[in-house]
């Protein structure tokens, strides 16, 4: 996840600042995802023949040369998502291409490009993988069935792609993976994971509300004043990073509460049947293995 911008003392180099697609000039401090042009195409919902038509016209910034391999950041991946949603509304590559060219004569198209990047870039440092139906066997062993594959795909944790598949999140992959070979069934974590999606949503449009409340003193019609921009771009980067860290608390908090409140419920049925009792139901203190509040 991205992390809080350097202050003083210099954080370690972890990130960098990045330039705006168009005139090169710094839009506020962000971290800096780099992409070979596939992952760019990708991370983007695009096509590399649209990568390169962009950049034939002028409309994405050449990537940075290194040896014979073209290295592109999220400078580029905010361009990509501007044209697409321009694209979505109804306007065509020859009207963008106007704007991008009239940007010496404004500071609008440069504002949305800087705030572009701030709400609307990539949360995960993570690259997405491709993998081979042989590397996904290796990994979940017999669990991966073709259903079980089939609905990975539906959930969108796998994307085919010819004969292989990409996973968006190799990390989460490899993390379902270990679990099922520690026995628990493939079908049921996907299940878990379909039921969660639902609340992760939901939290992540509160944060995301966070996020861009920044902009709720302005115009909703209007970009921010051209002085603002700077400060406004540099205090949402603040604030992702942040919201990030609220997700992982509360996750800490539940999961510690929930497996608490399980293994109470375990230890109290075992007992129970040692003493040749009948167990306690689980909504009691004793169920819980902790105090209820009282209600005042």
């Amino acid at each position: 996840m991205p992390n809080t911008p350097p202050r003083t003392p210099p954080a370690p180099d972890t990130r960098s600042t990045p330039t705006d697609a168009l005139t090169g000039t710094a839009t506020g401090a962000a971290p800096r995802n780099e992409y070979t042009v596939d992952e760019l195409a990708r991370v983007s919902d695009t096509t590399v023949r649209n990568v390169r038509a962009y950049q034939d016209r002028g409309l994405l910034a050449p990537p940075e040369k290194r040896g014979r391999v073209g290295v592109y950041d999220d400078t580029h991946v905010s361009r990509l998502k501007l044209i697409n949603h321009l694209l979505a509304r109804g306007y065509t590559l020859a009207n963008i291409q106007d704007l991008i060219k009239a940007v010496d004569e404004g500071h609008d198209l440069r504002s949305i490009l800087g705030l572009e990047t701030a709400i609307g870039g990539r949360w995960s440092r993570e690259h997405p993988r491709k993998y081979s139906l042989i590397e996904l066997l290796q990994m979940f062993g017999d669990k991966a069935s073709p259903a079980a594959l089939a609905k990975t795909v539906e959930l969108g944790l796998l994307e085919r792609e010819g004969l292989s598949f990409v996973s968006g999140s190799p990390t989460a992959l490899a993390a379902g993976a270990t679990l099922a070979k520690e026995g628990i069934p493939l079908a049921d974590l996907l299940d878990a994971v379909g039921t969660a999606r639902p609340h992760f949503n939901a939290v992540a449009k509160a944060l995301v509300d966070l996020v861009v409340r920044q902009l709720d003193r302005y115009d909703p019609d209007a970009l921010p004043p051209p002085a603002d921009v700077p400060a406004l771009v540099d205090a949402i980067w603040r604030v992702r990073p942040l919201a990030m860290v609220l997700v992982e608390s509360e996750m800490n908090r539940a999961l510690e509460e929930a497996s608490g409140d399980y293994l109470g419920d375990r230890v109290a049925a075992i007992m129970a049947k040692k003493l040749g009792e009948s167990p306690t139901p689980p909504s009691t203190p004793r169920a819980t293995g902790r105090k209820k509040p009282s209600k005042q």
